[in-house]
């Protein structure tokens, strides 16, 4: 799949492939020219031709001499920018260090330019911060998200969810839970709605209390006493529950009485307290619990992978591009984080740059080094190759010309003489 960037340097190869034919062309004119004006001897022609063609050979010669020997040829003071790379590298280096990595310069530099101003306005930009957060959500994340291990990463969560829970005090929590219950009189409504089932449920479950009864008593009364002791046990225990379900029967304020002994004990008994966290935490630590706490990561993960298979329309790189674009507007809104950012830039990062200039124009100069020089000489051609091809062309031009005057000078003074 090629890249915007092959795509630039194609169409650079096929310019400058087309500046190198015209230049041509040219010079086989001009040769055609100088061959017509020898056989039918027009002076003026062969002067100009034969200029433009010692022109433009001339100038062939010295713009191939820049990245390649003429026709193969080693011819000397040829291929001048293979030959001398390392030493281009090296003044290439020393030039940026010493001319462009001054405080004085970069800091003009720096004001003008105003870092913070456009910086806010680039992350401010929609297709900006989208660009931003496609390349987290593209990127970072699903390869963040490969490099972690997800039995670590469940272990910790096991380990955390433990330490969080030892620290609680779940007594002290129920105490004040159940407090505030009753304080609001939501506590009668809670014991009448249980008693109320409980009667239902006793009703739904009178077939129960008849199997226990009847695997309960002795074989040889042949059942005789099951009915009764049934009919005893559900209807002692339906009015208990009867009585018991309305608020101002004695056995309802024996329960409300229980209930407030109960709470009491537990706001100030720490024994007691000690015994409910034991039971939240051996609750806790079953296997499980422990297997849907650790799972919460696998889910956590899989939620974010279907989010991100959405592309433009995931909620996550939607939210990334929205905080970017907030952040960008929050620093144009705040002056002193704007003042804050380019004292930054101007003072620490510029300080950098200077301390490191040196290594800085060292690393231009290795970089510079390593390259192939066949390949050097290529990138160079496929950037200045086209402007130099006018150089031929020019030549060509400006050589026949010159020639014309000469002819026109010579004939002038052959005239006179």
């Amino acid at each position: 799949m090629s890249t915007s960037l092959d795509q630039e340097n194609s169409k650079k190869e096929q310019d400058l492939v087309k500046m190198k034919r015209g230049a041509l062309v040219l010079l086989g004119i001009a040769v055609v020219l100088f061959v017509l004006a020898s056989y039918y001897k027009i002076g003026w022609l062969k002067a100009f031709s034969e200029a433009a063609m010692v022109g433009g050979i001339a100038d062939w010669f010295a713009v191939v001499a820049l990245f390649r020997h003429p026709l193969g040829i080693p011819i000397p003071h040829t291929a001048l920018i293979p030959s001398n790379k390392d030493k281009i590298g090296e003044n290439l280096g020393s030039f940026v260090s010493d001319e462009f990595l001054t405080r004085e310069k970069l800091e003009v530099k720096i004001e003008q330019f105003n870092v913070a101003v456009k910086a806010s306005d680039w992350l401010i930009e929609e297709k900006n911060a989208n660009l931003v957060a496609g390349l987290v959500t593209d990127n970072a994340i699903p390869r963040i998200l490969k490099t972690i291990d997800d039995e670590e990463v469940k272990h910790f969560i096991q380990e955390q969810f433990s330490a969080k829970l030892s620290k609680l005090n779940f007594g002290e929590w129920l105490a004040l839970g159940l407090e505030a219950l009753a304080k609001s009189k939501k506590q009668e409504e809670l014991v009448t709605n249980v008693l109320k089932t409980l009667i239902v449920e006793l009703e739904n479950n009178k077939h129960l209390i008849e199997e226990k009864v009847k695997s309960s008593t002795p074989f040889l009364s042949f059942g005789l006493a099951d009915k009764k002791i049934t009919e005893g046990v559900f209807n002692g225990l339906y009015d208990f529950l009867e009585q018991a379900s309305h608020q101002d029967s004695a056995i309802r304020k024996k329960i409300n009485e229980y209930v407030l002994r109960f709470i009491t004990e537990l706001r100030h008994s720490s024994e007691m307290q000690q015994k409910v966290n034991e039971l939240v935490l051996a609750f806790a630590s079953k296997k499980e619990v422990q297997d849907y706490i650790s799972g919460i990561w696998l889910e956590i993960k899989m939620a974010i992978d279907n989010d991100l298979a959405q592309k433009e329309e995931s909620a996550i790189k939607k939210s990334i591009a929205n905080m970017i674009q907030g952040f960008g507007k929050g620093i144009q809104a705040d002056q002193l984080m704007m003042d804050k950012i380019n004292d930054f830039i101007k003072n620490d990062v510029l300080s950098v740059l200077i301390n490191n200039k040196k290594m800085i124009g060292d690393l231009i100069s290795s970089t510079v080094k390593s390259w192939d020089t066949d390949e050097v000489a290529k990138k160079l051609e496929l950037e200045i190759g086209g402007d130099l091809q006018f150089i031929r062309i020019n030549g060509t031009l400006v050589g026949g010309f010159v020639g014309l005057l000469i002819y026109g000078f010579d004939c002038l003074l052959l005239y006179f003489i």
